[in-house]
């Protein structure tokens, strides 16, 4: 959404948007590109980028590789870009070469150059262009094209695209800052260049991934929570995963489920991470968690990025009896966890984690927390509102 914002020298405006360090770190990186930023109230971001570079150095983007998502919003606005390549990445090999093949297809010539992605837009046109790639769609790769499409001559129609519901949220954002879009939220989008594009307020949708993290907490620890922000329809297959392991949860608005597990039995699942509307790979490490509770042997199958299992040994520190077979994580359960000095590798890691130490006995260390706070706000304070018993720590990591 920040990223959009540069395809417009009018001020836009973000609101419900949550107090993540991903959110700051992307703010910082378009505020030093030349855009004036400001966060006027909680939730609420306006940005202005009148002048701005073209480049985004390595110093900038290094902390965050969804900075990616320069690459097509600078090249469709100043017809040409030069965004550094991202680092590595602890979940695996994410590679960024369906983002340079789109910028090809639109007619854009693409260098690797001291590490950076060098563009030269200065042709850009409308195209077709498959997206597809060894582990399916790709939604960085999908809202680069996106961008980089709504302001160049002709029509583009993207084969393939990734259809999460931030992409279809995207769209939204675009169309109102004068944008023409068909196909939203479908493996086919077709774009109408238009000249230019204006300002636009939009709220943002809630994060289904922080809502899915919730379910996933109150299921394992037994807990009642009502989940504010959660759409069912959203959220299909991680709700059919809980009724597969027996865990009850009630939909009390188009915006809110209820889930009561106090008296619950969970049964053992099988899952594989898919592409939307498919399993979610940003839950896979919360549904392991969770079926070390269940009584019987789940399989949790990881077909977006195979090697998305840094949180396995942690578990098994704490007791689950878990165990990786290729891309597939063997759980046996249930087991009785305990706590004990962890290591959090990564975001959604990180909340499996948490929410192994709500369900663990006795105290729990997770070392390197600061990985919650690229995607959960406050997940500290809201966890003390619902009574359980977690500090944070300053320390040196």
């Amino acid at each position: 959404m920040f990223a959009a914002a540069l395809l417009t020298d009018e001020k836009c405006i973000l609101k419900n948007v949550p107090n993540l360090s991903d959110v700051r770190f992307m703010a910082q990186i378009i505020r030093e590109l030349g855009a004036e930023v400001e966060n006027p109230s909680e939730g609420v971001w306006e940005i202005h980028a009148k002048n701005i570079s073209h480049i985004a150095p390595y110093e900038l983007v290094r902390k965050m590789r969804a900075s990616i998502c320069l690459l097509g919003p600078l090249s469709a606005r100043l017809r040409k870009a030069e965004v550094s390549l991202p680092g590595g990445c602890v979940i695996g090999a994410r590679p960024v070469d369906l983002h340079i093949k789109g910028m090809r297809a639109l007619n854009c010539k693409v260098e690797i150059e001291r590490g950076y992605i060098c563009v030269d837009a200065s042709k850009i046109r409308g195209s077709q262009i498959y997206l597809g790639g060894r582990f399916g769609s790709t939604v960085t790769g999908t809202a680069n094209v996106l961008m980089a499409s709504v302001v160049a001559p002709g029509t583009t129609v993207i084969e393939n695209a990734a259809c999460e519901p931030e992409i279809a949220d995207l769209c939204k954002l675009l169309t109102a800052m004068g944008a023409i879009i068909e196909g939203i939220g479908s493996p086919t989008i077709t774009i109408t260049g238009v000249p230019r594009l204006g300002g636009a307020s939009h709220t943002v949708l809630p994060d289904r991934i922080e809502a899915g993290t919730w379910l996933v907490a109150a299921a394992a620890t037994r807990g009642k929570v009502l989940v504010r922000g959660a759409q069912k329809k959203y959220l299909s297959s991680l709700l059919d995963i809980l009724e597969r392991a027996e865990c009850p949860y009630e939909v009390k608005s188009a915006s809110s489920i209820y889930i009561d597990a106090s008296n619950i039995k969970l049964k053992p699942i099988e899952a594989v991470t898919l592409p939307y509307p498919g399993f979610p790979t940003d839950l896979q490490a919360q549904i392991c968690a969770l079926m070390t509770q269940a009584e019987g042997i789940s399989i949790i199958t990881e077909r977006i990025y195979p090697e998305r299992f840094m949180h396995v040994p942690e578990l098994a520190r704490m007791g689950a009896n878990i165990s990786r077979e290729g891309p597939s994580a063997i759980i046996c359960g249930k087991t009785k966890l305990s706590g004990a000095p962890i290591m959090a590798s990564d975001l959604r890691a990180s909340a499996a984690l948490v929410i192994a130490a709500l369900a663990a006995k006795g105290q729990t260390h997770i070392h390197r927390i600061y990985h919650l706070d690229r995607g959960y706000d406050s997940i500290d304070k809201k966890l003390q509102t619902l009574g359980a018993k977690i500090e944070r720590i300053k320390n040196s990591d």
